[in-house]
Order: C-alpha cells, then sequence, then structure tokens
C-alpha cells in the first residue's frame, strides 16, 4: 500500500522512502486529526443556513398562496409565523437534534429527524394557535411547513452528495486503523474501500504477534504498524483518526476497556465491529441485561402489517406505472416487432418466495432461443462464476442494446407485480440453474420476493462478484423496510441513466 500524505484536506498517495514509514508518520502527525475535522464545523455551519433558507423560502410561498391577490388580508399571528418560521425552523431542529455530527454524512437518520421535527412542530403550531386563539391561517400552515420539510430533505441531501463526491476525491477522510485477526481485518479493509463515501482512509492494521517483524510486515496491502498491544502508540506515532476493533479473543472486555482509557489522551475514536455483520437500523439495539450493555439484534420484519403495506404499495405503484408507461410500452413492443423476427415478449421461469417458480415477463433483447445458446457461450462468460453474463453478446439484438442498456426490457415485469409473484425491490429473480449452485446463505434471499429493482441492481450489477452478490442480497433481506425501498428507488434512476454493469 502507498503512504498517504494529508494536505488541503486531501489525502494524497506518498512512495514509502526505502520501505519504512517514518516519513508517512511524521506528515499526518503534522497535519493532525483537529485539522482534518475541521471541515466539519462548516459542514454543519452551512446545513443550519440552509435549513433556514429552506424555511424562508417555504414560509414566503406559503404567504403568497395564501394571501395572494384577491384574498383576505392576513391576520397577525399569520403575518408573524411567515417572518419568524426560520428562526422556529431551525430550533425545531434543534430540539430534534438533527444537528448532531452523529447523523450527518451517512444513513437515514438524519432525513428521520428532520420528517419528525416537521410533524412535531405541525403538532405544536396547532396545539398553540388552538390554545391561545391567534388565528393563524390554516392554509398558511399546511403549505409552509410541510415545504419546509421536502426543501430541507432535498438541501440535506444534495448536501450529502456533494460531500459523497468530495469524499471520492479523496477529500474530508479520517485516517483509520484496523485492529484484529488478519481475516477480519480483510473484510473490513475490503468494505470500506467498496464504501468511499463514508470517508474512512485506511493507513494499516495492527495484527495479532507471531514472531514475526511487524515492521516489515505488509498485509493485504496494508502496513502491519504493530501487534495488538502497541495500538495506543500506533495511534499517537501515526496521528491516527479512528481505531476500528474487530472481534477476537485477545480484545476481549478488560483489554477493550483499557484501550479505550489510553485513547482518552488522543483525538481518536473508537469503533466495534460486531461479530454479527450487514444487520443495521432498527433491528439493533443495546440494551442492558443483568447490568451489561448488551447488543440486541430483532428479527427482520417479514410478515405482519408492514409486509402488508408494501404489497399495498407494490400494486399501487405497479397499476399506476402500467398506466402511465402505456404509450412507451406500445412504442418499445412494435420496435422490437418490426427490428427482429419472433415474438415481442420473453418469458423464463424464475424462482420466487418460498422457491416457487413463476414464469418472469421481459421485452425480447436478444434472439429467438437465445437462451438455449448460453452453453456454447459459457465458457467465454464475463459474470461473476455463477451469473452468466457477456459484454459483447452476440445473442443481443440491435433495439434489445438499447433497451438493456436504459433496463427499459424490465419494464415488463410490472405486470409480475401485479400478480404478486414480485415486488417493486427486492433481489434479483434467479434461474433453477443459479439456484443449484446457491450457498446456504443466499436461500435466504427466498424469504422475499424478487424485485424488479433491488440493492443489486443500483450497487453495479453485472460487475459484482459472487461475493458481492450474495452480501447484498441478504443484507437487504436482513435490513428491509419500506424507507429501505424508496432510497433504492430512488437510486434505481441514477443506475438506469449510467448503465453502469448493464450488458
Amino acid at each position: 500500500m502507498a503512504m498517504l500524505d494529508v494536505r488541503d484536506g486531501v489525502i494524497r498517495h506518498l512512495v514509502p522512502p526505502g520501505g519504512g514509514w517514518t516519513r508517512f508518520a511524521g506528515r499526518l502527525r503534522g497535519e493532525g486529526t483537529q485539522a482534518r475535522r475541521a471541515w466539519q464545523a462548516g459542514y454543519l455551519r452551512w446545513t443550519v443556513a440552509g435549513d433556514a433558507v429552506c424555511a424562508a423560502v417555504a414560509g414566503l410561498v406559503g404567504y403568497l398562496v395564501r394571501f395572494g391577490p384577491g384574498a383576505q388580508d392576513p391576520t397577525a399571528a399569520s403575518v408573524w409565523l411567515a417572518a419568524l418560521l426560520p428562526l422556529v425552523w431551525v430550533g425545531a431542529m434543534l430540539v430534534a437534534r438533527a444537528y448532531e455530527e452523529r447523523f450527518f454524512w451517512i444513513g437515514a437518520e438524519e432525513f428521520r429527524r428532520v420528517s419528525f421535527a416537521a410533524v412535531m412542530l405541525l403538532a405544536a403550531v396547532g396545539t398553540v394557535s388552538w390554545a391561545l386563539d391567534l388565528q393563524v391561517a390554516r392554509g398558511l400552515v399546511v403549505v409552509a411547513l410541510p415545504s419546509s420539510a421536502v426543501l430541507t430533505l432535498a438541501q440535506r441531501f444534495l448536501h450529502r452528495h456533494w460531500l459523497h463526491r468530495q469524499r471520492a476525491a479523496g477529500r474530508f477522510q479520517q485516517t483509520t486503523l484496523l485492529v484484529g485477526h488478519r481475516s477480519g481485518v480483510a473484510a473490513l479493509d475490503e468494505q470500506i474501500e467498496r464504501e468511499a463515501c463514508h470517508g474512512y482512509r485506511v493507513i494499516g492494521c495492527c495484527l495479532p504477534a507471531d514472531g514475526r517483524t511487524w515492521r516489515a510486515d505488509a498485509f493485504n496491502g496494508l502496513p502491519v504498524l504493530g501487534d495488538l498491544t502497541q495500538v495506543p502508540k500506533v495511534v499517537k506515532s501515526y496521528g491516527v483518526d479512528t481505531v476500528a476493533v474487530l472481534p477476537c479473543p485477545e480484545m476481549d472486555g478488560p483489554e477493550l476497556r483499557r484501550l479505550g482509557w489510553a485513547l482518552e489522551d488522543t483525538d481518536a475514536e473508537l469503533l466495534l465491529a460486531p461479530a454479527v455483520t450487514d444487520v443495521v437500523g432498527p433491528r439493533v439495539r443495546i440494551r442492558p441485561v443483568s447490568g451489561l450493555p448488551l447488543l440486541h439484534v430483532e428479527r427482520p420484519e417479514l410478515r405482519g402489517v408492514r409486509r402488508l403495506a408494501k404489497d399495498v404499495f407494490d400494486v399501487t405503484a405497479a397499476i399506476v406505472g402500467v398506466l402511465l408507461l402505456a404509450p412507451v410500452l406500445l412504442v418499445i413492443a412494435a420496435a422490437v416487432k418490426l427490428t427482429s423476427p419472433g415474438p415481442v415478449f420473453f418469458r423464463q421461469e424464475r424462482i420466487g418466495r418460498d422457491g416457487r417458480t413463476f414464469r418472469m415477463l421481459k421485452f425480447r433483447s436478444m434472439v429467438v432461443d437465445a437462451d438455449r445458446m448460453v452453453d456454447a457461450l459459457g465458457a467465454v462468460s464475463d459474470g461473476n462464476g455463477v451469473l452468466f453474463k457477456k459484454k459483447d453478446d452476440p445473442r443481443v439484438t440491435r433495439i434489445g442494446r438499447v433497451l438493456r442498456r436504459y433496463s427499459l426490457d424490465e419494464v415488463p415485469q410490472l405486470f409480475n407485480v401485479l400478480k404478486g409473484e414480485m415486488s417493486l425491490v427486492g433481489p434479483r429473480p434467479p434461474l433453477q440453474s443459479e439456484v443449484e449452485r446457491y450457498g446456504s446463505d443466499m436461500h435466504r434471499r427466498f424469504l422475499v420476493k424478487p424485485g424488479l429493482t433491488g440493492l443489486w441492481q443500483v450497487s453495479g450489477r453485472s460487475d459484482l462478484s459472487w461475493d458481492d452478490s450474495v452480501r447484498i442480497d441478504v443484507r437487504y433481506v436482513e435490513n428491509w423496510s419500506l424507507t429501505f425501498d424508496f432510497m433504492i428507488l430512488w437510486k434505481t434512476v441514477g443506475a438506469v441513466l449510467r448503465g453502469s454493469g448493464a450488458y
């Protein structure tokens, strides 16, 4: 692994002189953790200012809508509400703790807190105006407060997207030290590398002592900076911002407690990676049991009211989608029929929820009987060892390349959603031949319906390795929620426009 230099908020690569890491350590000490975190205060100020501007715009729009030309004169309470809405809105965000830095950068908690603040403020305005008889115009409240929430969510999303682009360019990152056994360190390093938008830059690791000279060692492209007993010394020497400790026998409770005490004299954050991975969100809670703070993992909610809500949303959205896209469906059907001989639609047996088979519907994008040619092309597959994919597939028709590039061939699966065989969001529907090669972990995907889109489609599709495909499918099943589905649907738009991994 190349060395890193931090200047102007950008982490750059350096070549280690003579194979050592002394120059690297000096540069990190020169910058310091506080310097690398200085941008966070500015990010917070811009967020507060953006929220206030959004509320001001929403207040003005609400005022004009309610008291525009031809409307009656506004009451004093309505004028004051419109004028003070930016201040009141920012105050509601403070009460909802929407400005705590731990909720920024990544995850849905920031957006949930903004939504909670909007609901709380709406209830507070209604209660106070009724209790004090303030005569606040209902039309102003109904327009201004929801508009404030929508604009705030939009500006925070754009602000976060900007931050992720900056982090992808090497800015605004935290140097990170991984601590644990080799297998765990390698897996976590690969995960952090995949999720560069989180802002963690791994600079090395500390492994259990095994009799070798760690200073000359390198593992998985990472320099081994010390053993498990030398973590505090490494943190101070290299100016580490974050220490991520993986589960291992050597780092038991007393040892972790002592490590936490030792890191109190530094600016480093201590992160503990749980043994159970790919389980996030509301399923994970820390609860006191017998005086100990234990991690409680709830069961995934695959049945009940939330499942029914998902089914209702799927059917409703599919009906709306079919009605709105009917002209597009007719145009595509005509193009397929006129440009190549054969049927308009391609039907294929896939495996759905609980292992049941169904016939998935697609626009035909290949020549007739293309599925019977797989054996002849299998030796030159560009897939991941289980899924057969080929970037320059000779079976694809001219119009089919366009359809596959923008995933238009998948649109008829809306009818599968209407029949209850598929969902709008879920794992990719597999072939029987693929299922026969599944391991036990991958069978978790059959607890939910396959989806028209999903994490697989928005994470790289055919460019993903098989291990990544398994991880993504299991992660969706374990952490399913309507909020998660909406996020995937939103990301699908960008994935379709980019067309990455679509072939």
